[in-house]
């Protein structure tokens, strides 16, 4: 039976630490998808975490697609060891996959979903290159603003607070994005949401 499988990852680093910085954007994503799945499901069937590949795992129904949504656990710069063994455990098409990440070259607040890309400098997406070997696949990038100072002391503090109200729009907005990517197409989601 053919049964289509999406996998949604987003990158972060574990820990409490790293929760709030802005490097972490793409683990807010899937923490408040997961939070949305679970208000969805109340009183039916909570999805559950478990620990696959590497990564926090939940698995749902999303539109009548299954869905896989992925948190690494190996830290930002080795995500592609996480990204690669979902992958091929999950036999996912790489046209079915979608990282999830901050990008200092975007304002606060833009979104910007390509169907491929380099890694444009950041090293978790650099990591997946390497592992899965190609560039061609699907990603959601979430502005966090060009770096005030060093670009690690930068992604690695918190945003300020308007900021952080801009951020908790824009993770409202991603999740629209990742549904219309779920529901329709890579080109539609791209033509409504490539905007501010």
């Amino acid at each position: 039976m053919d049964r289509k499988v999406k996998l949604i990852v987003g990158l972060g680093n574990p820990g409490a630490r790293y929760a709030d910085t802005k490097h972490n954007v793409g683990f807010r994503v899937i923490d408040a998808l997961y939070e949305e799945f679970c208000e969805r499901d109340s009183g039916v069937l909570r999805p559950t975490h478990t620990s696959v590949c590497n990564a926090l795992v939940i698995q749902t129904t999303w539109h009548e697609t299954s869905i896989i949504l992925a948190k690494p656990m190996t830290y930002m710069n080795n995500s592609g060891a996480a990204v690669a063994a979902l992958v091929k455990r999950f036999e996912v098409p790489l046209a079915d996959l979608c990282i999830v990440y901050d990008d200092v070259h975007l304002d606060v607040g833009v979104l910007r979903i390509r169907q491929k890309g380099s890694d444009g400098g950041q090293k978790g997406m650099k990591s997946i290159i390497q592992r899965l070997g190609t560039t061609a696949f699907p990603r959601l990038r979430i502005g966090i603003g060009e770096p005030v100072g060093d670009l690690v002391d930068y992604v690695l503090s918190e945003f300020s607070e308007d900021e952080e109200i801009e951020i908790t729009h824009t993770v409202d907005r991603a999740i629209d994005a990742l549904e219309t990517l779920v529901k329709d197409d890579i080109l539609t989601t791209m033509n409504q949401f490539n905007r501010r």
